[in-house]
């Protein structure tokens, strides 16, 4: 930042006007100056957004001439004395040799027992944060692709000479350290204040009160979050509305099916304090019934209205429920919120309990549930589960998983009734004539994207009730974006094939374009699938899209749970996926990112150095 410009603002913010004159306290204005905009270059400010500190306003008038010469002695004083502050404030050692590492290597390094990635890349050093800001994964063991880093478990990505995170699902940058190469031998320096450090929330403007201009967020999920963040951190200042049916702020809902009695705390994205910190409404407990487009207003469950200029829709989708008789029974769950997540860990504790449906939720809870109720069955329509997606192998070794696990595995069959007792539930009975003790039913069958309230304009759905929308995250209506798993879009990898997936790295990713496309800035959605499941503690995890595979070409032995496949059509590689093989899912992202076609040949090849093995 121009120091000048800088202390114009501060000059400008220390004034006091009163009958027209201006009085001007120098002292206050250059320790304000200090305060904001030399703390701020160190990192220390936080909470003043870069877009007050750019802020100009015609009432701003500049430094009278008598003052000059004080304020350029303040300056030349203020920058020496930082500079002395800055040596005494930094820890700094010497961490390789300087031809330790070949352009394209990482390596983690030490400084100060704090853990830090030193990259090369174009014959520079770079260092950054060691771990990634979703789960803490070593990067170390993640894959580098040109100058970002992706991280081999969940697949969020970093630049690696700025730390900003460039795809997800992280939400926050890694910090960056000065690096300094001298007599063929590498400096890292860290700020002491910093060294317990490991994430880095982008810088972020707040609302501006006389800016009347709304954008409203229908849904607290991934995509809205996101949306809002990118609104804040591209200097927009008018008032954001994210709205709700759940009785938290945005949370860490693929966890629910992995660890089902956490604390809510302990999943919150964001605390309470952040959105208030950047001007974020968050209403929870309220459910938009309708939207008039032409007005442009929505309409909520409690019959107030809300005007917006622009929309998200943003709103997911919901459980599908079972149709059996016997449905109703008390007793009967899906897995959709926090809450519920709560009461199926407590309802199934000691108690029989049957999942239907063999689905990647299924599966999950059916493992979570493994060492805790007195018994678990697993109902699938198939022969294995994730038959379709991942393949009869994987599915097969997914099931053994599981059966090592006393799950009992009931497939090929389906559902025909569930029966109870003084409505209370008793049995589910099978289309084979199989009838299984139950306490607790926990169906995962599915999924009904969130449109219905839109039924009343003109919004474009599919057949399945996604919403329609471009590469830009735009519906067919003016001012009406949407994105997260509600949406049906162009898949850039499918060469533009409408898909419409649940991930929760897609949400994201489609959050932040919405966000852009909002501000007249256009983006077009890019990203690769990025997915993972665990199950009795291992992690499969699974990139690109492989809807139409024909063929799967597989690297180690799926028997032995330790393997790599390739999922092949048209001579292409369209997915991976991947089990204590890392990081090859994750390098294949990457190369899938950088818009690389992976050929059949490639997976053939025994020499897999290109992905980094």
């Amino acid at each position: 930042m121009n120091k000048i410009t800088s202390f114009y603002v501060c000059y400008y913010l220390t004034q006091t006007v009163t009958s027209g004159s201006v009085s001007v306290d120098l002292t206050t204005c250059v320790l304000f100056w200090r305060a904001l905009v030399v703390g701020g270059a160190r990192g220390q400010h936080g909470t003043v957004p870069r877009s007050l500190l750019l802020t100009t306003d015609p009432r701003v008038s500049a430094p009278r001439s008598t003052d000059r010469c004080i304020i350029s002695d303040c300056f030349d004083l203020e920058e020496k004395q930082m500079d002395q502050r800055g040596e005494q404030e930094e820890v700094t050692g010497m961490v390789c040799q300087e031809d330790d590492l070949k352009d394209g290597q990482m390596k983690e390094v030490t400084v100060e027992d704090k853990k830090v990635l030193l990259v090369r890349t174009q014959g520079q050093y770079s260092a950054v944060g060691s771990q990634c800001s979703h789960y803490s994964a070593p990067l170390i063991k993640g894959t580098l692709v040109g100058d970002r880093v992706r991280c081999p478990f969940h697949g969020a990505c970093f630049n690696v000479k700025t730390g900003d995170i460039e795809e997800y699902p992280g939400l926050d940058c890694l910090p960056s350290y000065k690096v300094k190469v001298e007599d063929g031998k590498v400096y890292v320096t860290i700020n002491k204040n910093f060294l317990k450090v490991t994430k880095r929330v982008k810088e972020m403007c707040s609302m501006a009160p006389d800016i009347k201009h709304t954008i409203l967020l229908i849904g607290g999920g991934p995509a809205a979050l996101v949306c809002a963040e990118t609104l804040r951190q591209n200097c927009y200042q008018g008032r954001i509305i994210m709205i709700t049916k759940d009785n938290l702020p945005p949370f860490d809902k693929p966890k629910l099916s992995k660890a089902m009695n956490v604390d809510s705390s302990s999943i919150l994205l964001r605390p309470s304090e952040f959105f208030q910190q950047y001007g974020i409404d968050v209403w929870t407990q309220k459910e938009v019934v309708s939207v008039n487009t032409d007005d442009k207003k929505v309409k909520l469950s409690d019959g107030t209205l809300q005007n917006y200029d622009q929309l998200l829709i943003s709103t997911g989708c919901r459980a599908r429920p079972l149709s059996c008789p016997g449905s109703d029974l008390k007793g009967v769950k899906l897995l959709q919120s926090y809450e519920d997540a709560k009461e199926i860990h407590n309802s199934s504790l000691g108690q029989k309990a049957v999942v239907i449906g063999s689905s990647f939720i299924g599966m999950e809870v059916a493992s979570y549930l493994s060492d805790k109720a007195a018994s678990v069955a697993m109902v699938g329509s198939g022969r294995y589960p994730f038959e379709r997606s991942l393949g009869p192998e994987i599915g097969k070794m997914s099931m053994q998983m599981l059966e090592e696990k006393n799950i009992k595995f009931y497939m090929n069959d389906r559902v025909t009734e569930i029966k109870g007792e003084n409505g209370k539930l008793k049995a589910v009975v099978l289309k084979s004539g199989t009838v299984l003790e139950a306490d607790v039913v926990i169906a995962g069958i599915g999924v009904i994207p969130n449109s219905d309230f839109m039924a009343g304009c003109k919004l474009e759905v599919d057949s399945q009730k996604a919403v329609i929308i471009d590469k830009f995250m735009r519906t067919n209506i003016p001012d009406v974006f949407s994105a997260g798993d509600v949406t049906s879009f162009p898949l850039a990898i499918r060469g533009d094939l409408r898909v419409n997936i649940g991930h929760w790295q897609m949400s994201q990713a489609q959050g932040r374009v919405a966000a852009l496309n909002m501000l007249k800035k256009p983006t077009e959605f890019e990203s690769v699938p990025f997915f993972w499941t665990v199950l009795a503690g291992k992690s499969i995890r699974y990139t690109g899209y492989g809807e139409g595979y024909t063929e799967i070409i597989f690297k180690g032995k799926v028997e032995e749970r330790k393997f790599l496949a390739f999922y092949i059509k048209d001579d292409k590689v369209v997915a991976a996926a991947s089990l204590m093989f890392d990081p090859a899912v994750a390098h294949v992202a990457e190369l899938m990112t950088a818009g690389q076609i992976l050929t059949k040949a490639q997976a053939q090849a025994d020499d897999l150095s290109w992905l980094q093995m």
